[in-house]
């Protein structure tokens, strides 16, 4: 599938991101990034007109696309193209049409992916892992996304329910999750974890303490970092993946974050040696989604 361009959309509470591929043989790229408020407070109808709008901007803006695909925060019936459980957005979506209105609007097909597999897809083909076969991904933010990739390819499994990275149950009985289990990585260890067992307002300012010699926030920042350590080593343990990706608002903090975890993971992970696999910063930016949307949309469009 050469020389044509693909549209990708990515969902969020706040914003939807949107990116622009070109492809030419082997040869992909960006071709532009863009943001527009999602308002999901206004409900489902407004964040589907809103994601319309967005598109039908990229493509008058860059041209015509081949196809298009939206990455939505949750779960989805895919042969439906409905969504069926967005946590972190607001409103009624469950059975919520989305791939057919939005192909009426932009005029192309379109398809659908959970956002965090997208990033995962776009860091392991032009990212952070680009050339590894077997790769991990999580993203830290007000939740926590995951995907992995086996042989080169993302893994799905039954129903598209695998690599929900994020809802391992690390400590039994721990704090409720949003997926109604408990002790859940994503309970342990999003950003509301860290600045409540901080104390601080946001995470940035939960890392700022940290550095400045503050007791409560360093304890706060070091579990967590376990909690990632013991999460990883789990993942590390049953695939022996070559890299694991980490991005998101929290990974932000660089080193000061991946450096502990590195060290958890190391601690937890007794059974595969460190040189065998890397926990690097994701490269792909804010827009890593939306670019993993476009690929989505192209993969899709090869497979048909």
């Amino acid at each position: 599938m050469t020389g044509r361009r693909w549209l990708g959309l990515d969902l969020g509470g706040t914003n939807i991101k949107v990116a622009v591929l070109a492809t030419d043989g082997s040869a992909t790229t960006v071709v532009g990034v863009d943001q527009r408020p999602a308002e999901a407070d206004l409900g489902p109808d407004t964040v589907l007109a809103n994601l319309g709008a967005a598109g039908a901007a990229a493509i008058e803006r860059w041209g015509e696309v081949a196809g298009a695909a939206v990455g939505v925060p949750g779960l989805f019936d895919d042969d439906a193209g409905t969504t069926e459980f967005l946590p972190n957005v607001p409103g009624s979506w469950r059975a919520r049409p989305v791939t057919a209105p939005l192909s009426e609007a932009l005029g192309v097909p379109v398809s659908i992916i959970n956002d965090a597999r997208a990033f995962t897809f776009a860091e392991s083909q032009l990212g952070a892992a680009a050339g590894c076969q077997t790769v991990a991904a999580l993203v830290l933010g007000t939740g926590i996304g995951g995907g992995i990739v086996v042989d080169g390819k993302l893994h799905f499994g039954r129903l598209g329910r695998a690599g929900e990275l994020s809802h391992q149950a690390i400590v039994p009985d721990g704090p409720p999750c949003t997926c109604g289990n408990r002790g859940c990585l994503e309970a342990l260890a999003a950003s509301a974890a860290i600045t409540r067992g901080a104390g601080t307002d946001t995470v940035h300012d939960a890392f700022a303490a940290a550095a400045a010699g503050d007791a409560r926030a360093i304890a706060a920042l070091t579990l967590v970092a376990d909690y990632l350590g013991i999460a990883i080593a789990n993942i590390i343990t049953v695939l022996v993946p070559e890299r694991i990706v980490i991005g998101g608002g929290v990974a932000e903090a660089g080193e000061a974050l991946l450096g502990p975890v590195r060290a958890a993971t190391a601690r937890h992970c007794v059974l595969v040696p460190p040189d065998w696999y890397e926990i690097v910063p994701a490269q792909l930016g804010p827009h890593a989604g939306a670019i993993g949307a476009a690929l989505w949309a192209r993969e899709q469009a090869v497979g048909s």
